[in-house]
């Protein structure tokens, strides 16, 4: 065990996270701390830079990280397009749905639908979001794990569950305005220790550079590994259903749109893009390369593609740097497990607890039952974590339950609100989804085999016909409700 490794890491991370939370409490101690959704969305008044780093963080999480260290192994550079994919969807963020649901000063997506489709398609979506969301925090688990297993050697599994203590006393304490401030400081801190840490890596290979990885793989005929284009098999079956699956699921998820929700104005949404995105693009890069670097190393490479690439970080870098590097990826994790636990929660507080069980439930009692649920929910992720799902994968076979709800939401925005062609769109993909998944009907359909591309044309074909057979109210967009809450906030 590296105790001293060990040691900085967590002092790091105590460190950090109280000495903001003080931070804070000094700032805002004649603030009042049960304004409108302090907890959950910090009151509405997150600025830029707090508000870029947040977005970048939340969506770089395991998948960014871990994930893409272990993707190299089967597809190559290729796996910078989960990097790319996430840079597109912060540009459909910042300039469309998170400029809508700040507009219209929601607090879940689900509760948007309500807006649109009325109290049934809200609590379904609720449902069906928060486990989604769930799914990602267990994954996300997974990556606290690793972190902890490189400088412990415990075990992915014990791993998990330390990380995971840490991460529910992080965001039980903290709520959206610390994490969000937190995330501004970890993300300077973790492009420090990534670009001194590929400096190194490189120094320490044959001839000072990387030339030795491309060697590896130029050797053994395996050229498209060190291609970001891959083969035509990558870009069919990966590249494409990733760049699919995370922009129609991620521009309407809860854990990506609560940032949005937070900032102070809209305005700060668009300026958050010209910082999240190349903070949140260039990691990919950085990752790819120490990815594939670990591949041509013997005694890391044989650890497998899901310790290789930290364990040569831990064992080839300086202490000092090592401890920097895992200290921020852990913190990077940690942003990431934040939301995506505080978001389930929220959605449980005010579309379930508020919606349908206490609807005069004050700001007090709804920080409350956040908090309770976000527990709750963390303690089951540890349990699931063990079984150790493929990362990217996982995350990508998530995405697709999402895909149909991006569709009814610009159906409802922009066409027309039929509750009845939402629920058959949202049904017909779900079905499909679950057929795709558990079945061998998707062997051998090309393309079309992955579940972001089927849910993807089933949204768009189902939806269209859907709405153009069942007639519903006026666009909401166009609607005398949105525009008189268009002339009250001007």
């Amino acid at each position: 065990m590296k105790t001293s490794m060990l040691f900085i890491v967590l002092l790091y991370e105590v460190v950090t996270i109280c000495g903001v939370a003080l931070w804070l409490k000094r700032a805002n101690k004649h603030a009042d701390q049960h304004s409108e959704n302090e907890f959950a969305l910090g009151g509405r008044s997150l600025p830029v830079g707090v508000v870029a780093a947040t977005m970048a963080l939340t969506v770089l999480g395991t998948a960014h990280i871990l994930g893409v260290f272990e993707m190299v192994w089967g597809v190559g550079a290729a796996a910078i397009w989960f990097s790319i994919a996430h840079v597109i969807l912060l540009v459909v963020v910042c300039y469309s749905t998170g400029l809508w649901v700040r507009r219209l000063r929601v607090t879940t997506v689900p509760e948007l639908l309500e807006h649109l489709f009325g109290k049934g398609i809200r609590v379904l979506v609720s449902c069906v979001m928060a486990g989604i969301i769930f799914g990602i925090l267990t994954i996300e688990t997974q990556g606290l794990g690793i972190i902890i297993n490189a400088m412990t050697g415990w075990g992915i599994k014990n791993g998990a569950i330390a990380g995971g203590l840490i991460g529910i006393f992080y965001v039980v304490l903290a709520g959206m305005k610390e994490v969000g401030w937190i995330n501004l400081i970890n993300a300077v801190v973790m492009y420090i220790g990534l670009i001194l840490a590929t400096i190194f890596m490189a120094l320490r290979l044959p001839g000072g550079n990387f030339d030795s990885v491309t060697e590896h793989f130029v050797s053994q005929d395996m050229d498209h590994m060190i291609s970001v284009f891959g083969n035509s098999q990558i870009m069919i079956t990966f590249t494409l259903g990733i760049v699919i699956a995370v922009l129609f699921s991620q521009s309407v998820n809860q854990m990506l749109l609560q940032t949005a929700m937070s900032a102070k104005d809209e305005k700060t949404i668009k300026k958050a893009l010209w910082i999240a995105a190349p903070a949140n693009g260039l990691f990919g890069v950085f990752a790819v390369v120490l990815g594939l670097t670990a591949m041509t190393i013997p005694e890391f490479a044989e650890l497998g593609p899901k310790k290789a690439a930290t364990q040569m970080l831990v064992e080839s870098l300086p202490p000092w740097l090592a401890a920097l590097l895992l200290a921020s990826f852990l913190a990077a994790i940690l942003s990431t497990f934040a939301m995506t636990a505080l978001s389930p929660a929220t959605i449980f507080s005010n579309d379930i607890y508020k919606g349908l069980i206490k609807p005069d439930a004050t700001e007090a009692q709804m920080t409350k039952v956040t908090q309770i649920a976000i527990v709750v929910l963390a303690s089951i992720a540890i349990a699931v974590a063990s079984f150790l799902p493929p990362i990217l994968a996982a995350m990508t076979w998530l995405f697709a339950w999402l895909i149909p709800v991006f569709f009814i939401i610009i159906y409802g925005l922009f066409w027309q609100r039929s509750a009845s062609a939402a629920l058959i769109t949202l049904g017909m993909v779900w079905i499909c989804n679950f057929v795709w998944s558990f079945s061998d009907v998707a062997a051998g359909l090309g393309v079309f085999k992955s579940n972001a591309v089927m849910a993807l044309c089933v949204s768009i074909i189902v939806g269209v016909i859907a709405n153009y057979f069942i007639k519903g109210d006026k666009a909401y967009f166009k609607s005398q409700t949105y525009l008189d809450l268009k002339e009250t906030n001007n």
